[in-house]
């Protein structure tokens, strides 16, 4: 592996961390109902388990609601019970057609608690990113040492993993900014 494959390979990793902190951003509820606050229930359905989604369409008719709508009614009990269970901080309201959740308002205490809860993704994010350029540093060290190239070509390839860790470090931090300026806003 050369050095810009290691490099390559580096900012693949920092890139699916940086993405994996997005999607748990999205689970992190604020005062708007979206549909990514109940991606990750799972429904004990037909013997099986299956993805909400999978099973219903969730819709946002009001910017402090979800409309979960199910393709087939006998799953209805199903999905409220997924719903009760998935501790989402809100009661699913059943009307025999589709389920409702309304999205209660945030104390100030609890946007604390997701402000930071927010900065923990972040920081796991991070620390995944350091990993991958600890990793990257030693196949670099590594490819150094296996073809006896020069230092001064090591020492580059290894700053510009660094710099590419910096760039992305400043990526998750600025998503973060906005996590809890959005959480904290309103």
């Amino acid at each position: 592996m050369s050095y810009d494959e290691e490099l390559f390979a580096a900012e693949e990793h920092f890139e699916k961390s940086l993405t994996s902190m997005q999607r748990d951003f999205q689970r992190i509820r604020t005062g708007r109902a979206s549909p990514a606050m109940v991606d990750h229930v799972q429904v004990e359905a037909y013997g099986s388990l299956m993805r909400l989604k999978e099973m219903a369409g969730v819709s946002v008719p009001e910017p402090s609601q979800l409309l979960i709508k199910p393709w087939d009614k006998t799953t209805l009990k199903d999905i409220e019970r997924a719903l009760t269970q998935a501790d989402l901080g809100m009661m699913p309201q059943n009307d025999g057609e589709v389920i409702r959740l309304n999205v209660p308002p945030l104390s100030d205490e609890r946007r604390r608690e997701l402000a930071a809860q927010a900065k923990d993704c972040c920081e796991k994010c991070k620390i995944a990113m350091r990993n991958a350029r600890r990793d990257a540093i030693k196949g670099v060290e590594a490819k150094a040492k296996q073809d006896k190239l020069p230092e001064d070509l090591t020492k580059d390839a290894i700053d510009n993993i660094t710099e590419l860790l910096k760039t992305y470090e400043g990526k998750a931090e600025a998503l973060l900014k906005e996590k809890v300026d959005d959480l904290t806003s309103m």
